[in-house]
Parts: C-alpha cells; structure tokens; sequence
C-alpha cells in the first residue's frame, strides 16, 4: 500500500509547490434537501441568500485540499433554489436575505431576473431583507422583490455605475517595458491599461456607464414607483442609512429578520409556518442566521474582487466599493 502512496505524493507534490494547484478530494456536489429552520405547520416560507460580491463566475477551478464543502456559483445556486421552491405546492412565499455590495451589471441583472420569474411562476410574495450591505447591485437585486426591509444598521444605495480599469503606462515606462498592439481599428484597445485613454474614448465609455444607469434607473421607477426626477435625485451614487433610504421611499420599513418573517407571514395569511432553507448534505444550518455556504474570509473576498476587476480587464459593474 506504501507504493501507490508515495507514487500519489511525487505526483501531486510538484503541483502543491506552485500555490494554485490542489486536490480536491471532497464528494461530488449534491442535489439541495429542505430543513426546517424554524416554525411548524404544512405551510412553508423559504430562506435563501445573495451575499458577497456578485459575480457569473463561480469558484477558482483551483482545487482544494482538505475538508472542504462543495460549492457551486452564486448564480447557479440561487436559480437551483428558486426552481426547487416554485415546483413546492406548499411554499407560500419567499424571503430574499441580501448583503452584498454589488457586482457586475450581468450578474446583478440576472439576481434580479430571476426573482422575477420566480414571482411570476410561483405567484408568491418575495421579500427582500438586508443586512450589513445591500448597494448598489445588492439593492439592484432587492427591487426585484415586492417588499424590502432593511436592519436598523443596513447600508444601502449606492445606486450607479462604475467602470474600473488598470492603468500601468507610466509603471512600464520606468522599467523600461513596452506593449504593442496590432489592432483592426482604432479603438480596438479602448481600456488598455499599456496606454492612456483619450478623450473620445472616455466619451464612448461614458455613453455605455450612462445606458447601464438608464437601466436601474429603470428597475428603481418601476420597483418603488417613484418620479423619474427623484430617482436621479437619489441615484447619484451616494449610499443611505436605513432611516434615509425609508424617509426616501427606497425601502418599504427597517426591522430585523423576525420582524421580517412575521411580515411575510401577515402577507400569506398565515399565524404558523415553516421557514426552510435547502442545502446539501454536510452543510450546518441552525438559524435563519446561518448562510447557505460557508462564506469565504473577508480578505478572500477582498482578493477575489479584487482580480475580478482588474485582472480581467475593464469592466462594467453595479459595486459600491469605496
């Protein structure tokens, strides 16, 4: 048995040396089951989360080793969830827990398609709660639920556009490194880091931020039902206190998760019910304060957005990230 060891430790060793490559050795990931968090009776309300940064990417494809949980994108996830609890003839609603300071606009918009469907598929109230930080493409996501309740200490808002990209020029310049670029047109690399945007280029950028802000804009009239001066008022890219997103009708009332749980139950009629969750097997979830997954560390998540927006290029996102 030695052998097949040793032959196993040469093998993965080299890879292991490199810091990006692991041996993920956990099970395969595994269809969602339903557990009570609490409450009884036949009728259900489903719990389920958008947290972090929102992204249509899922995890590194770098492997892990060790004990790891399985995990899928947030996307994937929060569709799986969705689908599962509208095929449920006894969910009689859903609550939607945000904390998440945006993404990127595809991702956000997607997040926010996707309750919608659900609403219509299901024909259930949804209710949007947040918690530390729902901005910008978090509180895109929220307009896609019929009520919004923000805790006494949630940070919202933020609701606008920004484009991030590298610039190195002057970097290289210093040591002496150049980039060339055989392009089809003159625009080709608009948003190269290896060289100075001009002023025509900006103003194309520009036109794209400014189409993106048409849209929430848009979800912001037609979520809050409010006057189209006042949304730009409000969309500036300033962020609101709980109290100051209410006073500016931005969300529906400020409480904390069980405030939002006996809304939801008053909205479907209802004096019991079951709050449930799905998760996978191996996943430990014992109150409504539990995530879906284990949430990656702060300093991950700050790398993660990090490479995100600039290792990949210029790019388009509904982030508040000061």
């Amino acid at each position: 048995m030695r052998t097949p060891l040793r032959f196993l430790t040469v093998l993965v060793f080299p890879f292991l040396a490199t810091g990006c490559i692991s041996v993920d050795l956990t099970p395969r990931i595994k269809s969602l089951e339903e557990r009570t968090v609490e409450g009884s009776g036949r009728t259900k309300i489903v719990l389920t989360d958008v947290s972090g940064f929102l992204s249509e990417e899922g995890q590194s494809q770098t492997l892990v080793i060790g004990p790891s949980s399985p995990h899928v994108g947030l996307l994937v996830r929060f569709r799986e969830e969705l689908k599962k609890a509208a095929e449920d003839s006894d969910v009689a609603a859903l609550i939607a827990r945000i904390n998440s300071p945006g993404g990127t606009v595809t991702a956000s918009d997607i997040l926010f398609r996707e309750l919608q469907t659900f609403k219509r598929t299901a024909k259930v109230p949804v209710v949007a709660v947040m918690m530390d930080v729902a901005a910008s493409g978090g509180y895109y996501v929220a307009l896609g639920a019929d009520t919004i309740v923000a805790h006494p200490t949630t940070v919202t808002g933020s609701i606008g556009v920004i484009m991030l990209t590298l610039g190195a020029e002057g970097l290289m310049q210093k040591i002496g490194v150049t980039a060339d670029a055989i392009k089809s047109g003159a625009r080709k690399d608009m948003g190269s880091p290896f060289r100075a945007m001009t002023g025509e280029e900006r103003q194309i950028f520009q036109s794209v931020i400014d189409g993106l802000q048409s849209q929430f804009l848009a979800r912001l009239i037609e979520s809050r039902k409010i006057p189209m001066d006042t949304a730009k008022r409000l969309a500036d890219g300033r962020v609101y206190t709980a109290q100051q997103a209410l006073d500016a009708k931005l969300i529906d009332r400020i409480g904390y998760m069980d405030d939002a749980l006996e809304l939801t139950k008053k909205a479907i009629g209802v004096d019991q019910a079951k709050l449930i969750v799905y998760h996978r097997p191996s996943e430990y979830r014992a109150t409504y304060y539990a995530r879906s997954e284990a949430p990656s560390s702060s300093l991950d998540m700050s790398l993660s957005r990090l490479a995100t927006v600039l290792g990949s290029g210029p790019g388009f996102f509904y982030l508040w990230w000061p």
